[in-house]
């Protein structure tokens, strides 16, 4: 009779556990995103499949697919115009996943339209890290040869009205943290340094090519390291 009554008691105990259990993990809260989510933007003549390397080498280090956003763009129309549409790209971003700030990693011309909508439309409100990689930030001769064709690559060129307008007063407005990595043999900015920024930590990663600027592992880790 005791040992009937003894296993009573054992099954109620393992029974009251059990729903106590799960009444604490259904009150928990879902845990927040480990990571601010990221944008990337590309630059011209290109789209988000530009950034799948780098993807893939944010997951393998523990971001999820739902941190990681590469947007894809109409590069042809002017820097003004993709601004706009960054903007609410990045609003869409931050709805569906419910944090109040993204990093934004950016490639060639994909550094001018991204400035613009930090400088102008109020994105140094919802960036916590930017990262320029290759930005064409104070022009490039280069662009010369498309200018003509291309409003975008028109604004591209050292000089232009937009550039200027773009690079008075402060180059790295707000609290955004700021980087911009660039290369010493940058066949698409004439001159090199033309892809630093004043207020920014510049970082010369050596002799790599533009195209491969935002493919290469060692310049990921780099970026990798700066906005964890």
């Amino acid at each position: 009779m005791q040992r009937h009554k003894r296993r009573i008691a054992m099954a109620l105990s393992a029974v009251t556990t059990s729903l106590l259990l799960s009444l604490s993990l259904a009150s928990t809260p879902a845990q927040a995103a480990s990571h601010n989510p990221i944008v990337f933007v590309h630059g011209l003549s290109s789209d988000s499949t530009s950034w799948d390397d780098w993807i893939a080498d944010f997951e393998a280090d523990g971001y999820s697919s739902s941190e990681l956003y590469a947007i894809s763009y109409d590069w042809t129309k002017s820097n003004v115009t993709t601004a706009s549409t960054l903007s609410t790209y990045i609003q869409s971003v931050l709805s569906k996943t419910g944090a109040s700030k993204v990093d934004l990693v950016v490639h060639s011309m994909g550094a001018l339209n991204s400035r613009y909508y930090l400088k102008n439309l109020g994105g140094t409100s919802y960036v916590d890290d930017f990262v320029s990689v290759a930005g064409v930030n104070h022009g490039t001769s280069i662009a010369s040869l498309c200018g003509w064709l291309y409003t975008s690559c028109k604004e591209m060129q050292t000089g232009s009205s937009f550039l200027t307008a773009l690079n008075s007063g402060d180059e790295t407005p707000g609290s955004v943290s700021y980087a911009a990595y660039w290369s010493d043999c940058d066949e698409a900015i004439n001159p090199d340094t033309s892809a630093e920024l004043s207020g920014a930590t510049n970082v010369d990663v050596g002799c790599i090519s533009h195209t491969d600027m935002n493919n290469d592992h060692g310049v990921y880790e780099q970026v990798r390291d700066f906005i964890s």
